[in-house]
């Protein structure tokens, strides 16, 4: 069995290392620019009802669905080359590869992500945060629920989740009680919304944007990791 490492960090991705908001309205913008902003909003509302339908949100398959109403037009053979080739690493957060160099050195760090099994493996992989946390890359359909596989594959005596949505934060806050950490980037649309916050109970830890981290002294958490082992 892989012995426990004293502290994990686990990293979510949209809005949180990488500027999903900015992608979406580029999406958005593209969209409207090649086939009319009603085509747009045709998307958005197909985008929508799959990701009531998943629980996540799935890009490509909105598409899908979308080209049903549309098969005669061949401009959507190039709408997957869009979503596919875009160029995330331009939309990371400043700091954010250096956040997680800098969490490094205190511990494991490890990409725990919502998504489906294409789109969202190759934003990691085109953000450079794939290879900036040495291939430790989880996406499941609902994290929160999959605390259990996260400990088999990454054990540890203390984690650390870092999220921009509080409801995920405290999902995992009620399971694993005082083994996590929470971090809270006060960044995106969900973390700006005033009714989530209002929602669910503060996080441990609360940042204006993910590069303040740089700056955290993380030496107590390793302290509560080797009290937790004795």
């Amino acid at each position: 069995m892989t012995s426990a490492n004293e502290v994990v960090f686990l990293l979510d991705i949209d809005n949180t290392l990488l500027d999903n908001d900015r992608i979406i309205a580029d999406l958005g913008g593209h969209l409207a620019h090649e086939f009319g902003e009603e085509s747009r909003d045709r998307y958005w509302e197909i985008f929508e009802a799959l990701r009531s339908e998943l629980g996540y949100a799935d890009y490509l398959g909105a598409l899908q669905r979308y080209r049903t109403g549309a098969m005669n037009d061949p401009r959507l053979l190039l709408m997957s080359s869009f979503l596919m080739d875009y160029p995330f690493a331009d939309r990371l957060y400043p700091g954010a590869l250096d956040v997680i160099a800098y969490l490094g050195r205190w511990g494991q760090t490890v990409i725990l992500s919502d998504g489906d099994v294409v789109f969202q493996p190759r934003k990691a992989q085109r953000s450079g945060l794939w290879d900036a946390v040495e291939g430790r890359v989880l996406i499941y359909l609902h994290k929160e629920q999959m605390l259990d596989d996260v400990e088999q594959r990454y054990p540890a005596q203390h984690y650390v989740m870092v999220d921009d949505k509080l409801r995920i934060l405290a999902a995992m806050k009620k399971i694993w009680v005082d083994r996590l950490t929470t971090v809270f980037p006060h960044q995106g649309h969900y973390a700006l919304d005033p009714r989530n916050i209002a929602a669910y109970s503060p996080a441990d830890i609360t940042i204006e944007h993910i590069g303040d981290l740089i700056d955290y002294d993380f030496s107590t958490l390793l302290g509560i990791a080797k009290a937790d082992c004795t």
